[in-house]
């Protein structure tokens, strides 16, 4: 009986096709990714044993350093377009109250990205008109909270309108060497605004050993 000879293929593997899509994969991270700017303060919070995560979602966030500077931030949990309309109108409210002379570009520009307001109002025109790659040289001076000119009411109270009928968590992030005036003025905002329950966001700790959290996370592991 003949033998019969198997026809032998070649096991190499033509890899053009893989390394074009790696290429589109890179691509497309590439022109799509949003990095998120610099943050402006640099802020050492206070320690302490908490068991609650803070989504940082939907959030006013408040924030002062260690010398006293307080900034306002508006943060989204997605960039729908009634959440963009209504950072439009937060921004576009206050521009008309405080004649800060904003233009619609601007205004636009601050729903679409999460931009920190850390200057006074006379100066928040200023730091808009300066290109996003140059804001870093910008120099915040705060948001001034003393007792005769308390701006940061400004800010929560047209937050508030601006989100009325959605929920908004207050988010208060404060130096732990930051002296008490900066977080009365704070908190003296918040009264102002009515609202009185808000979060303070601090850097968690070990849990010490005994305690009913240690017990319960040991479990959890």
């Amino acid at each position: 009986m003949p033998s019969v000879k198997i026809p032998r293929k070649s096991t190499a593997t033509d890899m053009t096709p893989f390394v074009d899509v790696a290429f589109l994969i890179l691509a497309f991270f590439m022109l799509a990714t949003k990095f998120k700017p610099p943050s402006p303060i640099q802020i050492t919070t206070p320690k302490s044993v908490s068991s609650d995560k803070l989504k940082q979602q939907d959030a006013v966030v408040i924030e002062f350093d260690s010398t006293g500077r307080v900034f306002f931030t508006l943060q989204t949990e997605k960039m729908q377009e009634d959440d963009l309309n209504r950072k439009r109108q937060l921004l576009a409210n206050v521009s008309k109250d405080r004649n800060l002379g904003l233009s619609g570009a601007q205004i636009d520009e601050f729903a679409k990205m999460p931009i920190t307001i850390g200057s006074p109002f006379n100066e928040v025109k200023s730091f808009f008109d300066v290109p996003i790659d140059r804001r870093g040289t910008f120099a915040l001076k705060g948001i001034p909270v003393d007792s005769a000119d308390n701006q940061l009411t400004t800010w929560i109270t047209n937050a508030k309108i601006a989100f009325a009928g959605k929920k908004l968590n207050y988010m208060i992030k404060g130096d732990n060497n930051a002296k008490y005036p900066s977080f009365k003025g704070v908190i003296e905002a918040m009264r102002r605004s009515d609202e009185y329950k808000y979060q303070l966001i601090t850097d968690p700790e070990g849990v010490p050993p005994g305690t009913a959290e240690y017990t319960r996370r040991q479990i959890e592991n």
